[in-house]
């Protein structure tokens, strides 16, 4: 019987202080006890069994190791591998051959990579390079070391990049590594222009390429990126490859291509000339976007990157000359680098995932400068670069882009009201003028419809308009189309779906909150669900088949509200506040922001601040 009092006071539980718990407890007779953990004891143990592994001493097992023309002996305690391999312990337990065996044959692993497996079976440790982590993953995989197969994962998923991340992705799949073959396609998609200059692009099966080229995430910032990748692949080897080109083409989203890019395509690329089923498929391609028709074959891609709201300048006692972008997901709201000059009465649109701040007013306590800017504004490092400016100043411009080109439609200079358009092709960082419009607009509403440009009610210097028309690039030609059925100057306008949206505004007598839509193909304005507040200078866009309209001004206040509208359930929500009040702003979608560039230049989330003691002033109603 041991004295426990005693017990505890011996040197043992002083020596180990640092390394063990030693706890004295009462029992419920009186007695005293002690507990004692010693705290590294199975590090000091495993230790130990490598010291007598690599000495050779006490071992119970030999793992002989032939891959190839290579083979080597490896000593070692089958408990020691039967508790870090459900492999071994199957093994050495089950009641197979192997559990009697003094020396057990291994094949299909190579002899350094088993010596890496059993060395962290005894040291919990392994170091591996870039050159070898296959291999030792792969061995992690058949011996079940779960652990092994995570820490090289992590490491694969670090290292990659286009040249390597296909291969990666093959790797994964053989070996059943789904989180693994998930990041690594998630990478393609991610990276896929990149990826598909690579030499292991050119290796995909048929069958591995057209699966890749049909997913939705694919992120690329035109089309013709994926057409162009195709068409590569099939000229790395075109005798063979020749007889996929159609079903290749049937899974590129050709109905997003210009026309202009098509025409040039069928002209001069080699592949087609000699196919005469791919050129026609082209050819009905290029027909149906010549005339407009409403295309629903395909959905346009949808990469895996946050869609964020962005809103530039507004008025607000003087023009503005914030940047602000809302992230629907987490109703956060980001404050981004300024605009070099303040502007409100401006359009924002998107071109290649880059923003753009079209026209607009400088107001401000100084006087008022119409302005003929254009600037561009790229998410990846947060700043601004200036465009060739328009012909004219616009204040109060709609804006539409076609083609990846940018309309200018109508706006003010001064007590000039614009009905001229003016065209951006920002390859060339040129303006061009095209046809003017039947009638001169101010506070116009412009979207692009089945590459058709509308532009919806305004101002004419006299006369708030009900009144719309319809731009034919092709034509270079405007049509006027039916009438609002409510006069409406400064209204959001949209398109969504196959119908041309147009919310809120004013009448001439006050803000409105109504909206109407235009089916193109019934040629009929109809009502739809009202906002829940009165708005004109409001910004409105199209995120995720919903629309957003974000501020404006109510005739007595400055809004900073954001209501968003569900057309399966034709109703309205209030989503958001913006940071402030303010009308005439500019709005449109792309990528969220590079988040290294935010911090470096100190962009953070912005809280919502009441602004409903805002008095608004009257001059911005017209």
């Amino acid at each position: 019987m041991y004295d426990t009092e005693c017990d505890a006071q011996e040197p043992l539980s002083v020596m180990y202080a640092t390394e063990c718990k030693a706890e004295v407890t009462p029992s419920q007779n009186g007695n005293r006890y002690f507990s004692y953990t010693l705290e590294d004891h199975t590090k000091q143990a495993f230790e130990i069994m490598n010291e007598l592994r690599v000495g050779q001493l006490l071992c119970d097992v030999t793992l002989r190791v032939k891959y190839d023309a290579q083979e080597a002996d490896f000593m070692a305690h089958k408990v020691v591998l039967a508790s870090s391999s459900p492999v071994f312990r199957a093994m050495f337990t089950n009641g197979l051959k192997e559990c009697g065996m003094e020396v057990v044959p291994i094949e299909g692993i190579h002899p350094k990579v088993m010596e890496r497996l059993i060395e962290f079976a005894y040291t919990a440790s392994i170091s591996v390079g870039e050159k070898c982590v296959i291999h030792v993953m792969n061995g992690a995989v058949m011996y079940q070391m779960d652990s092994v197969v995570k820490a090289c994962c992590d490491f694969l998923v670090q290292q990659l990049d286009p040249s390597n991340a296909i291969g990666i992705a093959s790797f994964a799949e053989q070996i059943g590594c789904e989180e693994l073959q998930q990041k690594a396609q998630e990478y393609i998609h991610m990276h896929f222009s990149e990826v598909a200059k690579q030499e292991e692009f050119f290796n995909l099966a048929p069958c591995q390429l057209a699966t890749l080229i049909s997913r939705d995430d694919l992120n690329v910032r035109c089309e013709s990126e994926v057409f162009h990748a195709c068409i590569n692949w099939i000229k790395h080897d075109c005798e063979s490859r020749r007889p996929y080109t159609q079903a290749l083409l049937r899974a590129v989203r050709c109905h997003s291509l210009t026309p202009h890019f098509l025409q040039l395509q069928l002209q001069k690329c080699e592949i087609l000339r000699s196919d005469s089923c791919c050129k026609d498929y082209l050819a009905k391609i290029f027909q149906d976007l010549t005339l407009h028709k409403p295309t629903k074959l395909l959905p346009c891609r949808t990469p895996r990157v946050p869609q964020l709201i962005y809103t530039a300048g507004g008025y607000y006692d003087q023009s503005l000359s914030y940047l602000e972008a809302y992230n629907p997901c987490n109703g956060a709201w980001l404050r981004l680098a300024d605009l070099q000059v303040p502007r409100s009465g401006l359009a924002g649109c998107v071109v290649g995932g880059l923003f753009y701040a079209v026209g607009g007013r400088n107001n401000g306590p100084d006087g008022n400068t119409d302005s003929n800017a254009l600037d561009c504004y790229n998410p990846m490092n947060n700043q601004w670069s200036p465009c060739a400016p328009m012909s004219v100043p616009r204040n109060r411009i709609g804006v539409g882009v076609i083609d990846g080109m940018i309309y200018a439609v109508g706006g003010s200079h001064g007590c000039i009201h614009h009905n001229s358009v003016e065209r951006y092709e920002p390859d060339k960082d040129e303006w061009q003028l095209v046809a003017s419009m039947q009638t001169h607009r101010i506070g116009v509403g412009v979207a692009v419809l089945n590459r058709l440009l509308y532009a919806v009610g305004g101002y004419d210097g006299t006369n708030r308009l009900s009144s719309a028309e319809c731009y034919y690039p092709e034509r270079d030609e405007w049509k006027t189309i039916t009438p609002m059925n409510t006069v409406r100057s400064g209204a959001g306008v949209c398109a969504m779906e196959n119908c041309i949206y147009a919310v809120g505004g004013y009448d001439g007598t006050s803000q409105l909150n109504s909206m109407e839509r235009y089916d193109v193909e019934t040629e009929q304005w109809t009502f739809v669900a009202p906002m829940s507040h009165r708005r004109s200078a409001l910004g409105v866009t199209v995120l995720h088949g919903k629309i957003y309209v974000l501020g404006g001004y109510d005739g007595h206040s400055f809004l900073d509200s954001v209501e968003c509208y569900d057309p399966d359930t034709d109703t309205w929500t209030e989503v958001t506040h913006m940071t402030s009040g303010r009308s005439g702003v500019g709005v449109a979608i792309t990528m969220e922001p590079c988040q290294k560039q935010l911090e470096a230049r100190g962009g953070c989330c912005q809280q919502p601040v009441d602004q409903s003691s805002f008095l608004g002033e009257k001059g911005v109603t017209v």
